[in-house]
């Protein structure tokens, strides 16, 4: 295969070892001189202590205007006041700090000062609720947790039983008298920023000395069904990964570098933020943070401008949906203009042309106001976090003129493990292949139907490579299930392509058997009929007592009315959602896909409900990386699913 070399044979039951080509002599270190986490950030205040490094946008009277920086060096020495303030209050090395908010530049300062003294940094979920909370606060024994001012009243909620963990909380902003007193009476310590900042005076205290070897932060994976699982991860794991953004853009002569701009908005509590930051932090670079509100991204990107943006597939469904729906709105002249410049481009990139040659003429004069909508100066978007739609990729590639990379890679691997190279246009639906510090091999999954030595490998993703995670904390029962001989076992079903890049074709756990005896790849059913522009989202469901496939389908809203308006139906979209017409409509479009794409009888699905609520992470239907947990799905939907087979009889 193209872009990979053989490093051990097969056996009986898995493929080949393979790895990247670029690292047949051996696999990518660490960058040579850094030992720990601290040090990326400690060296780059020392070669680019007048850069701008964190930004973020003043709101005066509901208006947000320009970002303004701190730069390298201003945060350094916050940085270091607040080390001072942590090593007075006694927490000491190894032990655990939480972080508790949507990103800020007060969480990466946070964050850095726990590296400074080789504390770990555990990140509370932004979008985990109490539960969660309390569950981490007590199993990481957490003593100390910085927090964005709104979450501190959730974080109290949870003093009854982390008490006697949690001593010290120190908020992103102010402190109202109510969380004093209420901080008070559980006998906690609570501080204002800016209090804690002073607290730690002239304090004197010595950087500790930190190894590779140290666990940095302990990541919890919110998982589809039971508590977290706290992931350790290591000073090396994510030295390591530091080369890794760098290697796959070298493909196409680029580096990451000093003058890149990237906007934080993904959470930091989750390793593929985490990761880039740390990234762009070694290259001295700007990051600029959100406002924290999805509806403002678009106005957020414009401002900041960034170089490199990041994003998990449904902030790109948006964007995606956007853009189709300006060039719907145009007049007749734009949209003929635009339909013959796309055909034009795609035409020559699928003949192998790079994305910046294939049509200039058109690029100034057609996609550069998309160009325009996303800052203008977009070279880079990642997609990561779960599988993007081909339609999607595909129209990204040809109208952002950027180079669109879509990743693979979990919290355990420390993010991005395989991704797709840049302007490799048969790549498209593929994460590509693995990155050059790791080792990846399929294993069979004979149950489900793959097989790791046919002529087209299918199987269960295996990884092995020095990024890997140290262990699930407290919870060594876990990584005996998952860590197989120095091998990661992902649970995602993979399959190779002759070029050597990975497509993710299924979850290893999602898989059930029908009444008649037939077994059903789900997640791999709702890739293919998740293409469907009509609708935003859908959850397929069948158990072993029943011959058929129903599903709940999130209709996309604009398509659903005009359709409905086109049809001569009138009502909000809640009640064209529960109009049968409207059920026919989509199932109808559901039977054509299913068609198109040759799928088997059984796997056709027979009955719909429509939910005009979009799956959510406040319901308790999706992680936060936006997976369906399918044991809390069907409990929500039980009696929605239990009528859909009744009116099936």
């Amino acid at each position: 295969m193209k872009h990979l070399v053989e490093v051990e044979p097969a056996t009986a039951t898995t493929g080949p070892a393979y790895r990247n080509a670029r690292a047949k002599d051996g696999l990518l270190q660490a960058p040579p001189g850094l030992h720990s986490c601290w040090d990326i950030f400690r060296t780059s205040v020392e070669k680019y202590p007048d850069n701008p490094m964190l930004g973020r946008r003043r709101v005066v009277d509901g208006k947000a205007g320009e970002y303004t920086w701190a730069t390298y060096r201003e945060v350094y020495d916050v940085v270091m006041k607040l080390a001072a303030s942590i090593d007075k209050s006694g927490i000491k090395q190894g032990e655990s700090c939480g972080i508790y908010g949507a990103n800020c530049p007060e969480w990466i300062i946070s964050m850095e000062a726990c590296n400074a003294l080789g504390v770990c940094c555990v990140p509370l979920y932004d979008s985990l609720g109490a539960g969660a909370v309390e569950f981490i606060i007590c199993q990481a024994e957490i003593q100390i947790a910085f927090v964005e001012e709104n979450k501190i009243a959730e974080l109290l909620k949870t003093c009854h039983a982390t008490s006697k963990y949690l001593k010290t909380v120190i908020s992103f902003g102010g402190v109202t008298n109510d969380h004093k007193d209420e901080a008070k009476k559980h006998g906690l310590s609570i501080f204002s920023w800016e209090e804690f900042l002073i607290m730690g005076g002239s304090h004197n205290f010595d950087l500790p000395e930190k190894k590779r070897s140290d666990i940095c932060t302990i990541m919890y994976t919110s998982g589809t069904t039971g508590d977290p699982k706290g992931v350790m991860i290591s000073n090396e794991s994510l030295l390591v990964n530091i080369a890794g953004p760098d290697s796959v853009l070298q493909y196409i002569g680029e580096v990451l570098d000093q003058d890149d701009v990237y906007l934080s908005y993904l959470p930091l509590a989750h390793i593929f933020d985490r990761m880039f930051e740390e990234v762009f932090i070694y290259h001295g670079s700007k990051i600029g943070f959100w406002r924290g509100d999805v509806k403002l991204l678009v106005d957020d990107i414009a401002a900041l401008k960034p170089t490199v943006f990041c994003a998990v597939p449904r902030v790109l469904d948006r964007i995606y949906s956007g853009l189709t729906a300006r060039i719907s709105s145009g007049g007749i002249l734009k949209k003929t203009l635009f339909n013959i410049a796309y055909k034009m481009k795609l035409d020559s990139m699928r003949k192998g042309i790079k994305h910046e040659k294939a049509a200039p003429f058109f690029d100034k004069l057609v996609f550069s106001k998309v160009k325009e909508r996303l800052g203008g100066k977009l070279r880079v978007i990642v997609s990561g976090g779960a599988p993007l739609a081909v339609p999607v990729e595909e129209f990204l590639r040809v109208v952002t003129c950027a180079y669109v990379i879509q990743g693979y890679g979990l919290t355990e691997t420390c993010a991005g493990s395989i991704v797709s190279i840049p302007n490799e246009y048969s790549m498209l639906g593929t994460v590509g292949p693995p990155v050059p510090h790791i080792d990846v091999r399929l294993e069979s999954v004979p149950e489900m139907g793959y097989d790791a030595l046919s002529s087209v490998p299918r199987g269960e993703i295996c990884i092995r490579g020095s990024v890997l995670f140290s262990g699930y904390y407290k919870r060594e029962d876990l990584v005996q299930e998952v860590m197989i001989d120095g091998w990661f076992h992902t649970g995602d079903i993979g399959e190779w392509q002759p070029d050597g890049s990975l497509k993710v074709i299924d979850r290893k756990k999602n898989i059930f058997k029908l009444s008649q005896g037939e077994y059903v790849a789900v997640e791999n059913l709702e890739n293919v009929y998740g293409v469907l522009q009509d609708i935003d989202s859908i959850w397929v469901y069948g158990n072993s007592f029943e011959s058929s496939l129903v599903a709940v389908v999130n209709p996309n809203q604009q398509a659903l009315e005009r359709w409905a308006e086109q049809n001569g139906i009138t009502g909000s979209f809640a009640e064209l959602c529960e109009h049968s017409r409207a059920k026919e409509h989509i199932l109808a479009e559901l039977t054509k896909i299913a068609k198109e794409k040759k799928l088997k009888g059984f796997e056709f699905i027979k009955a719909i409900h429509l939910d005009p609520l979009p799956f959510d992470i406040e319901r308790d239907l999706i992680t936060p990386t936006y997976k369906k947990k399918r044991p809390q799905m069907l409990k929500y939907y039980q009696g929605v699913i239990d009528a859909v087979y009744k009116n099936m009889k």
